[in-house]
């Protein structure tokens, strides 16, 4: 396994995640219908809408997944954070950065993971909205343009979210 590497400007990038005011919530509706719609859209059994704090990977969305957050150490989406747009894992077993995390060989048993990088009012990567499927998959560039279309989704409500009194 490869912990994810921390990015050279993670000092704003968590500036810019706490920020947005939104670590620690409690649940919204309105991230949970991007949630779900992405697992079905995807038919995986889990959907993420993912904060990368400093330690933790906490989801302010999460749908298939029976916990709210998991160490960073481990996170694909510490790895997905330092990508321009979108990480694909056609299957986790195959890729040696994530072979051997305890993610993939136990519980929720991850093979494949795709990942579009969520970024702050201020262009700073704080997270994804994945989708998560414990058997290898395949991907194409139209799963990518209508995963990226959700993230966009997720974006514009987190600065909503920012922008409220």
């Amino acid at each position: 396994m490869i912990t994810p590497p921390t990015p050279e400007n993670e000092d704003e990038r968590l500036a810019a995640l706490r920020d947005l005011g939104v670590l620690d919530t409690g649940p919204e509706e309105r991230f949970d219908r991007i949630s779900k719609f992405a697992r079905s859209e995807f038919d995986t059994p889990i959907a993420l809408v993912t904060l990368v704090d400093h330690d933790r990977q906490w989801f302010k969305s999460n749908v298939g997944l029976d916990v709210s957050e998991t160490p960073r150490d481990v996170s694909f989406c510490g790895h997905a954070i330092l990508e321009k747009e979108v990480l694909v894992v056609p299957d986790a077993k195959l890729d040696e950065r994530f072979h051997d995390n305890p993610l993939v060989t136990g519980a929720p048993n991850i093979r494949f993971y795709a990942g579009a990088v969520l970024r702050s009012p201020e262009g700073a990567p704080i997270g994804t909205l994945c989708v998560i499927d414990s058997n290898p998959r395949s991907w194409n560039p139209l799963d990518t343009s209508i995963l990226c279309a959700l993230r966009d989704v997720v974006a514009d409500e987190l600065a909503k979210k920012e922008s409220k009194p």
